[in-house]
């Protein structure tokens, strides 16, 4: 599941995980991300952070919290913080991409979120 609101950046990293053999499901803004997670159950979330309607923290609080998917690997993928952010600890967030990210590095985190499997509620991830 991909969430980010600018079009072009979401066309590329569709393009890219497609043909990777992935699915990709996308939402334009945290509030359609979240009830798209929801009802589609995808198994993984690469979110931006800055989103209209909801932003991508909001959105992995309401992950977090929702009993139905709280266990969903998350990463960001943004320009507008680094890896190591206590934030992004504090959110169980399992990795940071910043942008612009090498097609590479994007695959293999998003590889290493469906192949650990579901998030351990309470702790960080280990991409």
């Amino acid at each position: 599941m991909i969430a980010e609101d600018d079009e072009d950046i979401a066309a590329v990293l569709a393009r890219v995980c497609k043909r990777a053999g992935l699915t990709v499901l996308h939402a334009p803004d945290g509030q359609a991300a979240l009830e798209m997670i929801v009802e589609k159950h995808p198994d993984a979330l690469l979110t931006d952070l800055g989103m209209p309607r909801m932003d991508g923290w909001e959105l992995i609080r309401r992950v977090r919290e929702h009993p139905e998917v709280a266990d969903l690997p998350v990463a960001i993928l943004t320009g507008q913080l680094t890896p190591g952010d206590p934030r992004a600890a504090a959110a169980e967030v399992c990795a940071v991409l910043l942008k612009p990210c090498p097609n590479d590095q994007l695959l293999a985190t998003i590889q290493e979120l469906l192949d650990n499997g579901p998030h351990q509620h309470g702790q960080r991830c280990a991409v």
